[in-house]
């Protein structure tokens, strides 16, 4: 690992906490590495496991609220022009779109565990208006597992938490399986729901009683 990343884990590490939210709100790295790093504090005593999971879980759903309210006024063509400034690539949004329009909202939390789509699921999510309320509880409901998933590895992994990411890799390929499943049963939920029952309300007519 370069000395630059261990320099700013270390910085975010010296604010406890507010490091770990920071380190998954602006993601500069990894956030398996963040809370790998994170899990290893706990190990050592010096963070408490919940409090972790909470900084990390309001960092994590506040990363996605900027790419979705970037999405949702700024529009795609604001993101093509400056994403590269946070790291997201056209790709990622071409990509993320056709997820979005091909899989509906469930995909908000499905795509959280599929590498590349998970980072720029929320961009057209914004731009289609998706509800705020639905994409905020879809988006906590994935980041709960996957915060608690990194931190308990850092913490097992102890003094190998660096190797976090390659030890991790094989067993995220059944996790993406797992969830684009998810994604498939959705879909055909989605198809087999019966249409809303549209009940119109009779209007009784008076006579005139003018004549």
């Amino acid at each position: 690992m370069s000395e630059l990343i261990m320099r700013i884990l270390n910085w975010f590490a010296e604010m406890g906490y507010i490091g770990i939210l920071l380190g998954l709100m602006v993601e500069v790295i990894p956030s398996e590495l963040v809370l790998g790093y994170g899990g290893y504090l706990v190990g050592m005593g010096r963070m408490n496991f919940l409090l972790a999971v909470i900084a990390g879980v309001v960092g994590g759903t506040i990363a996605q609220l900027f790419l979705y309210w970037a999405g949702y006024y700024g529009g795609r063509t604001f993101l093509l022009k400056y994403g590269k400034y946070i790291f997201i690539k056209e790709t990622h949004i071409v990509m993320a779109e056709e997820w979005f329009q091909r899989y509906g909202v469930g995909v908000v939390f499905t795509a959280r565990f599929i590498p590349v789509v998970r980072h720029a699921i929320s961009i057209p999510a914004g731009i289609a208006r998706m509800s705020a309320w639905k994409f905020t509880f879809y988006t906590v409901a994935a980041v709960i597992p996957w915060t608690i998933l990194f931190l308990s590895l850092g913490r097992i992994l102890g003094e190998n938490w660096q190797q976090i990411r390659e030890i991790t890799t094989p067993y995220l390929i059944p996790v993406a399986g797992f969830s684009f499943v998810l994604i498939m049963l959705y879909i055909i939920w989605k198809r087999k729901s019966p249409p809303p029952i549209v009940t119109v309300k009779k209007v009784r007519h008076f006579p005139d009683k003018r004549t």
